[in-house]
């Protein structure tokens, strides 16, 4: 666990022509011609805080934050777009320190990766220091189970918005053939499919 907030990885932007700068570049040109494609990053907060009070509480996270727009997609969760894969981890890296004592969870959406699954920090920064291929990306699942807002089983969490939709206990899984198997942890109104490492699915 850090002792302070981490620092983030500025250092490190201005190393070009390596797997990140070209991911990054191509990233980049594609997002001139395609408005929708946004990177995103959702933060997942424990049960015992309010994450976007808590972040705002801070002035080191409410600093990093402040020129985003902060969105609530599920309960107790911070979203939030930028503009590519490399930007996202950055942020993620100078919020860390946060992330460590009042984040649950970190999902990463890369359109140019799926338009449809999320990543993990782990997997998404792999995937930006072209350590992993992009397209040999989607063996390793955790899937989480979703709820609606009148889904209730009587779960709640602190300060939280009960009119967002929830997501409950994940269940790790393999892609075999193009399918996932059903997840079957509990009766959900949908699911939300995140890649994860080899590391993390052994884990």
């Amino acid at each position: 666990m850090p002792s302070d907030v981490a620092p983030g990885d500025s250092g490190n932007h201005g190393r070009a022509r390596s797997p990140t700068a070209r991911f990054e570049t191509e990233r980049f040109l594609n997002a001139e011609t395609d408005n929708q494609s946004m990177t995103r990053v959702c933060l997942l907060g424990t049960d015992d805080v309010a994450l976007r009070q808590t972040l705002r509480s801070h002035e080191t996270a409410r600093d990093a934050l402040w020129t985003y727009d902060l969105t609530e997609p599920y309960r107790n969760a911070v979203e939030v777009e930028t503009m590519s894969l490399g930007a996202t981890i950055t942020l993620l890296n100078d919020l860390n320190w946060y992330l460590v004592r009042y984040v649950a969870d970190t999902l990463v959406s890369e359109p140019s990766v799926s338009e449809t699954e999320w990543l993990s920090r782990e997997l998404a920064t792999e995937i930006r220091d072209g350590r992993v291929d992009p397209d040999e990306s989607d063996r390793y699942l955790k899937v989480y189970g979703m709820l609606e807002p009148d889904d209730s089983d009587g779960d709640e969490t602190a300060g939280a918005v009960t009119s967002a939709r929830r997501l409950v206990e994940p269940m790790y899984v393999t892609r075999t053939d193009d399918s996932i198997p059903a997840y079957d942890l509990r009766d959900v109104t949908d699911t939300v499919v995140v890649r994860v490492t080899e590391s993390e699915f052994s884990g």
